[in-house]
């Protein structure tokens, strides 16, 4: 009827137009508009859910339905940039070369400081008889550490300041890393801090980040304002949002993906000038995003998505629970060092928490090998337990 009515009002020249004659009007079959009603709820079913509960059929036939998403045409691939070829080109040869034969691999102990590290002592009982398994690495980044142990002189590397929260945390992270890909024979590498101490003996340690088949690197996805509420559109196209994620900054890594460390300069770009203290208005922390980011678009079935030093962030301050001496016992050790299950909370208002167990080749095992927040006045204390909570 509308179409009627506007070419009756479009003609101008006419003035008398005969009446229409009144036809009968027609009855149509009721089975065609039942049949219209259900291919349109058909179509909108499929249009809305997809191919998990609805089928769009040419013709109505079983033999020819397909779903509806393929009657729509592809979504245009985007087109890499030079830069984004050449990296995917070097981080895919990385990722399929094999692993470097050792004689004797060993592990890299690369302790992030700003000065002298309080737990030498502790350390250097966890490190005693096991001198061919173990290479140490110091980045000292306000002033000149003061050694009482043997094995940590003359380990210190050339170091700059790093400023927290800044890239500067993740320069010195790879120039630890740069100094330690030096020996040949080092085939895991393990990042520290001057708070952390070890949980285990080191057969233990040493054991269980050789066998296994992933690197430790923390990775979660973080919907709130400290997750991709950090992310800046500035990071397109070579990082969407999507891919955005966080973890904490204490790692440890095989030789294959600290050599993909070194090797990155794209990825490593965007977070140095786009994730920054003040960015667009908002914090964001390059050492908390740009190693999960990172492996989880390039190899995430390369990691363990969570870390092996543990950590209580259960004040929900910004800050992790720092151990005094009197924190220190025997049921606060072996509490720690009998957790299965890795934990993330997300940042926003319905602070979900997110639960995983943690595999280790497949099997359920303990999560962590080391700790951290420890005060140095907990020295003596942790000297008296270590040969005694140790699994």
């Amino acid at each position: 009827m509308k179409i009627h009515k506007a070419w009756w009002l479009g003609i101008r020249d006419i003035q008398i137009m005969p009446a229409p004659r009144h036809r009968p009007q027609s009855r149509r079959p009721q089975w065609i508009i039942i049949l219209v009603f259900l291919v349109s709820v058909s179509l909108i079913g499929a249009y809305v859910y997809g191919s998990r509960h609805y089928s769009a059929c040419y013709f109505f036939s079983s033999s020819s339905c397909i779903s509806f998403k393929q009657w729509l045409p592809p979504s245009p691939a985007r087109v890499f940039t030079d830069d984004e070829i050449a990296a995917r080109v070097v981080i895919r040869d990385i990722l399929n070369m094999h692993p470097m034969q050792s004689k004797n691999p060993k592990i890299a102990f690369m302790f992030l400081t700003p000065g002298s590290l309080p737990f030498e002592k502790l350390w250097e009982k966890f490190f005693l008889g096991h001198e061919d398994r173990f290479s140490i690495y110091i980045h000292a980044s306000r002033e000149k550490p003061k050694h009482v142990s043997p094995l940590f002189i003359d380990r210190d590397i050339h170091s700059k300041k790093v400023a927290w929260g800044k890239i500067s945390m993740v320069d010195a992270e790879k120039r630890l890393l740069a100094n330690a890909l030096k020996d040949a024979e080092n085939q895991h590498f393990v990042l520290l801090s001057d708070s952390c101490v070890p949980i285990h003996d080191f057969d233990y340690v040493y054991n269980y980040l050789m066998d296994a088949n992933v690197s430790f690197i923390d990775c979660f996805e973080d919907p709130g304002p400290h997750g991709t509420g950090r992310y800046s559109n500035h990071m397109l196209p070579e990082i969407e949002k999507k891919d955005w994620r966080k973890g904490a900054q204490w790692f440890t890594m095989k030789r294959q993906h600290a050599l993909l460390v070194m090797a990155d300069s794209l990825y490593y770009l965007k977070f140095k000038h786009f994730c920054k203290p003040g960015m667009e208005g908002r914090n964001c922390y390059a050492d908390e995003h740009y190693l999960p980011t990172l492996f989880h678009m390039v190899d995430p079935s390369g990691i363990a998505n969570w870390s092996v030093t543990h950590v209580d962030w259960s004040e929900g301050k910004w800050h992790p629970k720092a151990y005094r001496a009197q924190d220190v016992t025997f049921e606060l050790l072996r509490n720690i060092t009998s957790i299965d299950v890795s934990f993330h909370v997300t940042s926003n208002e319905k602070k979900v928490l997110q639960q995983r167990p943690c595999l280790w080749n497949g099997v359920k095992r303990p999560c962590y090998l080391f700790a951290r927040k420890f005060y140095p006045e907990t020295l003596d204390k942790m000297m008296r337990y270590i040969s005694n909570y140790t699994i």
